[in-house]
């Protein structure tokens, strides 16, 4: 039976070969990767033990990023919804809007610890590329994200200003022309020139050290957090639901990882995956539609796949939670029973983003809406001592003309 660990971060608790309870994630990777990957891990091995270079990282959080982001509660939802208090981390203040600064920001500065001077890296929803071609204008690098010609016609205003920073989109057409496409392409780049360049993977996906470097750089959402809620609360209270959307699962891991050793009495994680329109059969929802392991973009993990083990496509309003894979540690949890998963439909994450913009001086974008939309559906079977915190871990600026289409909203 798959246990876990306590005392030891869940990106380490995975064995020598790179598996999370001996069959999620690994390396599953070309001859002609092994060598960069071996060189990024003994990198990476070093430098989250080296103080230079945490100083070098907690300087830029603070001082590009904007850490601490706000911990807010939601007043107006909460008396409007009754039940359980509502809060919200509010991660979308962070430089750029969403999470995705964190990751991007680490791996620029790997980059140029290794004396790479090009980076590469995919983006869905835009903000993994928009917060690398930040990044990457910031310490000097030359950039270039990989990106679905559909994700590009639907996410206008990040492809705007990946190219305001100077960073050359890529448009890939094959298969969905969604992110994964995106990241096939990516690695596919990066195995002809690793020699002077640097990959970013987006998320918490991917060959094991992909998975451990994004895992690290966004787990100071949750560290901020339980600061926040002591300062708060005096102590940790007893009754928390700790709520977060989930494509690849980076934001997700890195708002729960303080918070893993926890009994799940006291401190509940849920994960809200992307459940499509409600009239289609497709979805992104691996975690939460009974789906087999298989094998996407170097890992194993739960995958939405056919009957002949081919990658299936997946439909969503949002473009960061259409994957049809998911990280390896979410895997993880799920067998361990530490989360528990589910899903919201397009429509139901339409209506909390006009249920939460209605109510607070909030503007999720439509990844967190998912996460809001269990909120607002649990929130009022709950008791009043039940802290309920949803991760907004992005705004809506990406997504204004998908809403000015669905909502007629300006």
């Amino acid at each position: 039976m798959m246990k876990l660990k306590k005392g030891i971060p869940l990106i380490d608790q995975h064995d020598q070969h790179g598996f999370w309870g001996g069959k999620f994630g690994g390396s599953f990777i070309p001859e002609t990767l092994k060598k960069p990957v071996e060189d990024l891990t003994n990198e990476f091995k070093k430098l989250r033990n080296n103080k230079k270079f945490l100083k070098k990282r907690d300087y830029y959080f603070k001082n590009y990023i904007g850490t601490p982001t706000s911990f807010v509660k939601l007043n107006n939802l909460t008396k409007k919804l009754g039940g359980a208090q509502i809060w919200a981390k509010v991660v979308s203040e962070a430089n750029g809007g969403a999470h995705k600064i964190y990751n991007a920001t680490v791996h620029a500065l790997i980059c140029k610890e290794m004396g790479k001077k090009y980076i590469v890296g995919d983006t869905g929803a835009g903000y993994a590329g928009k917060m690398l071609s930040m990044a990457a204008k910031k310490f000097g690098l030359k950039c270039k994200i990989f990106m679905g010609a559909r994700d590009i016609k639907r996410q206008k205003p990040n492809c705007n200003a990946i190219r305001k920073n100077g960073a050359e989109i890529v448009p890939v057409y094959s298969g969905s022309q969604t992110l994964v496409d995106a990241v096939s392409e990516c690695m596919r780049y990066w195995v002809s020139n690793c020699d002077n360049t640097h990959m970013c993977v987006g998320s918490t996906v991917g060959p094991n050290i992909f998975v451990k470097i994004c895992g690290w750089s966004t787990a100071q959402i949750s560290r901020e957090l339980k600061l926040q809620l002591k300062s708060e609360f005096k102590n940790i209270p007893n009754k928390i639901k700790l709520i977060n959307c989930v494509g690849g699962g980076s934001s997700a891991y890195g708002f729960w990882s303080e918070f893993i050793d926890y009994n799940k009495k006291k401190i509940e994680l849920i994960g809200v995956e992307a459940g499509g329109p409600q009239k289609s059969k497709l979805h992104a929802a691996p975690l939460s539609n009974k789906t087999k392991i298989g094998i996407l973009h170097g890992a194993a993990s739960y995958v939405c796949q056919n009957k002949e083990g081919q990658i299936n496509e997946t439909e969503s309003i949002s473009a960061g939670l259409d994957y049809p894979g998911v990280s390896p540690m979410h895997c993880f949890l799920k067998d361990t029973k530490r989360a528990r998963y589910t899903y919201a439909t397009d429509e139901e994450a339409l209506n909390a983003h006009q249920m939460v913009t209605k109510y607070e001086n909030l503007n999720p974008s439509l990844e967190p809406s998912h996460a809001f939309a269990e909120a607002i559906k649990i929130a009022p079977k709950l008791s009043e001592d039940t802290i309920i915190i949803v991760n907004s871990c992005g705004d809506a600026k990406k997504d204004r003309d998908i809403l000015k289409e669905r909502l007629g909203k300006k």
